[in-house]
């Protein structure tokens, strides 16, 4: 199936991508974890994405998240995830040149999860390789680098 031709510049993220982080935040123990990430479409103007990591040390599941990602035209690129603690992203930004910069327009959690305030994801792309780092305002913190990721194409 050809990708809708609003997706042009998301192109670069189609497929199933593998690899390893590194997390940390002032209010946890650093950590390194394992990472499989998926962009696919269907032929309209968005990519259905899905994420999950896990424990390098003991192979336990850590994170997942879910959601879809649009162009907006002119590079610039709209994003809704899901994550099962009871949080839900939405994130506008640009794409240009092989970097992608998402900022939360809104983050809205569920009663019980913990307070967000604001997230940043940096991405940028290299051939095969997909590199990332993500920023957050969180549970009383100011906007602190959280993750850090390279991941490669494996399909």
């Amino acid at each position: 199936m050809e990708l809708h031709p609003a997706l042009a510049v998301l192109a670069p993220l189609v497929g199933r991508w593998r690899g390893e982080g590194r997390g940390e935040y002032p209010t946890i123990e650093p950590f390194t974890y394992g990472e499989e990430a998926t962009f696919a479409h269907v032929g309209k103007p968005f990519l259905a994405y899905t994420q999950r990591t896990w424990s390098l040390d003991t192979g336990a599941p850590l994170h997942a998240e879910a959601g879809y990602w649009r162009a907006g035209g002119d590079g610039r690129i709209e994003v809704t995830l899901s994550h099962p603690f009871g949080a839900v992203e939405v994130l506008v930004g640009t794409m240009a040149g092989g970097r992608l910069h998402l900022a939360s327009q809104a983050v809205v959690t569920t009663p019980t999860a913990k307070r967000i305030d604001a997230i940043e994801r940096d991405i940028d792309f290299d051939g095969d390789v997909l590199r990332y780092r993500i920023r957050m305002a969180a549970v009383g913190e100011p906007m602190t680098h959280h993750l850090a990721a390279e991941l490669s194409r494996s399909s």
